[in-house]
């Protein structure tokens, strides 16, 4: 259960409903970042366009980001 209000699947409408189907696509899921970022638009297109960047326009490879990801985990005892 989120903490945090967030918009969801049903009530997304615009840019968000596009950015929710986009990730339903890419991941068959919605992050929770981008549902935490859903109530501010600025922020959540700027995520999305910097996680794109990074995660699918990078030159690392999935088990290498993948890898990097855990270890930051670990460090920071996130569970996540």
């Amino acid at each position: 259960m989120a903490w945090i209000k967030t918009v969801g699947d049903g009530e997304a409408t615009g840019e968000l409903k596009a950015i929710y189907d986009a990730s339903l696509k890419l991941y068959g899921f919605v992050p929770n970042i981008r549902r935490a970022l859903s109530l501010n638009p600025t922020a959540l297109r700027a995520y999305t366009q910097l996680s794109g960047a990074v995660y699918h326009g990078g030159i690392l490879k999935a088990e290498e980001r993948e890898m990097i990801a855990t270890v930051v985990s670990v460090a920071n005892r996130c569970h996540y």
